[in-house]
């Protein structure tokens, strides 16, 4: 007999500290043994997540609390992976919403909440952090009320149940004046209010495939849930491709979840999350199903990319010198094995050999593909990013985005400026009682490709800027291209202190002392 299942997703803000609750959670779930090493960051497990603190693609684990096996699903909080979110969504039946008893809810929270009150899940509320100082617990419930109206939840999700915690002390709570030293009452929150799984093991078999994994021995690994039936090591089963072809395979492997690790397990029936090999030609939203009589789920849609960049041969004269993989041949080899486990990305050729045209969902997504790639010893070039337009009803439009700006009270005419200068629009501003001001703008999202760094020069380092995606809407024209020039080298050597230092009232440099520089290269 199989455990009483309850599938949760993880919703939080960049930075409000999901994955260190999640920390907590499983050391006090006993997964660890006695004395073993434990990172921080557990659910982080690429380097590049681990630096910038953000979690890029959904990870699954499983603690079991009083008999009950608990499946946490960790979602990227960052629009940029929406495509993760959509599908992670659909294998859960209630989420956790972390929120900052300081910040209270941001617009990546936002994003991701808005999908799974959609869905109709009912969220628990933590609200982290409380130990902090500065930190408002009581307000951060309220904006948290208020955001669920705005997103137009329904009563019996309004009526949600919050705890208050701290993830890094490893402790949660019901009212804040009560002592606690454990995470129990938040595991005792998810049996009582997160719903069984439904689903019937007598039904042919019904699995749809959320997300995609690579091994170099088992090829493709499909992650998902099994909304109907029994899936066993080794049966024949099939798979109900996009167009409706059915393809016969094998399943070579099933596994399940326990703690972080994937162990082996001989069948898994509804209700459960499951790895699978032996699907080598599998895709996002397609269902894994019953030879005899197969059946598909809806298939799931995973929202369009919004920016478009050019991925070329590094022809520079510093060619080869930085990275072992050089060719167009490995370049586009890289580029399309990314397409085995990033749904949200596009690859195209183009009419030249070495050059190929990769869509994202925004900067950050680009951003970590090619910072991923750099790291692998790729070397490569990127063109400008572009944003892709499309044409809603005969009229050409643009993306949209959602910009929420957290700035020092000195820096709210500045940011209101430039914002304006890039066609944004004011929707709402709130003085807050701490010296800093709230923003929030709908902006064309070609208007804040590369404003960050300005951001941060206008407010000094202090600001805190988000945004996610909005919608399409039509063309608002030209946005002022940069004022000044730049500056560039006239010679190729090496950069040194002495040379910037007598140029740098010329400009502002964005290279080092000891840099590799070539004639005709932009450095500042």
């Amino acid at each position: 007999m199989s455990l009483p299942i309850r599938n949760v997703a993880i919703i939080a803000h960049v930075d409000h500290g999901k994955t260190t609750l999640v920390d907590s959670l499983l050391k006090q779930s006993g997964i660890f043994r006695e004395g073993e090493e434990v990172p921080d960051c557990v659910m982080d497990s690429n380097d590049l997540e681990r630096e910038r603190g953000i979690t890029i693609l959904s990870k699954n684990t499983a603690v079991r609390y009083k008999d009950t096996l608990i499946n946490i699903v960790d979602t990227p909080g960052h629009a940029d992976f929406g495509g993760e979110v959509e599908r992670v969504l659909g294998m859960v039946d209630g989420c956790l919403l972390i929120v900052d008893a300081n910040e209270g809810p941001m617009p990546q929270t936002r994003f991701v909440l808005k999908k799974a009150l959609e869905k109709g899940l009912r969220p628990i509320v933590i609200v982290n952090k409380i130990d902090r100082p500065r930190a408002d617990p009581h307000s951060a419930v309220d904006k948290v009320l208020d955001l669920f109206i705005e997103l137009g939840a329904d009563d019996d999700q309004c009526d949600f149940p919050y705890l208050f915690a701290s993830g890094l002390a490893g402790y949660a709570k019901k009212e804040l004046d009560v002592e606690s030293t454990d995470m129990q009452c938040l595991f005792d929150a998810i049996l009582d209010h997160v719903p069984p799984p439904v689903g019937d093991p007598e039904k042919p078999l019904q699995l749809q495939v959320t997300t995609l994994d690579y091994s170099e021995y088992l090829g493709r690994i499909v992650v998902g849930r099994i909304h109907n039936g029994v899936i066993r090591s080794g049966q024949q089963a099939a798979i109900v491709k996009e167009d409706g072809t059915v393809v016969k395979s094998k399943i070579s492997k099933l596994m399940g979840f326990e703690g972080l690790a994937r162990v082996d397990i001989e069948e898994a029936a509804a209700g459960n999350l499951v790895a699978v090999a032996g699907f080598s030609d599998a895709n996002i939203g397609e269902t894994i199903t019953c030879p005899n009589e197969p059946q598909a789920l809806p298939l799931i849609k995973v929202d369009e990319p919004t920016l478009q960049m050019t991925f070329s041969v590094n022809d520079s004269p510093f060619a080869g010198k930085e990275g072992k993989f050089v060719t167009s041949r490995q370049v586009r080899d890289r580029l399309m094995r990314e397409l085995e486990t990033n749904v949200a990305l596009r690859v195209e050729e183009t009419d030249s050999p070495e050059k190929f045209s990769v869509s994202g969902r925004g900067e950050l997504h680009l951003g970590i593909l090619i910072e991923t790639m750099r790291r692998e010893g790729y070397e490569f070039q990127v063109a400008q990013p572009q944003v892709i337009y499309r044409e809603v009803s005969g009229q050409p439009c643009e993306p949209f985005e959602l910009l929420v700006m957290d700035v020092p009270e000195d820096a709210v005419g500045g940011c209101i400026e430039r914002i304006g200068q890039r066609k944004g629009e004011m929707q709402n501003m709130q003085v807050g009682t701490n010296g800093r001001t709230q923003l929030d703008f709908s902006v064309p999202a070609r208007g804040l490709i590369g404003f960050r760094g300005e951001f941060m020069r206008l407010t000094r380092g202090e600001g805190i800027m988000n945004h996610s995606f909005l919608d399409y809407r039509p063309l608002v024209g030209e946005i002022e291209a940069r004022r000044n020039g730049v500056i560039i080298v006239f010679e190729e050597g090496v950069a040194t202190f002495y040379a910037l230092k007598n140029a740098e009232d010329r400009g502002v440099f964005f290279i080092t002392p000891g840099t590799k520089v070539y004639k005709g290269m932009i450095v500042g």
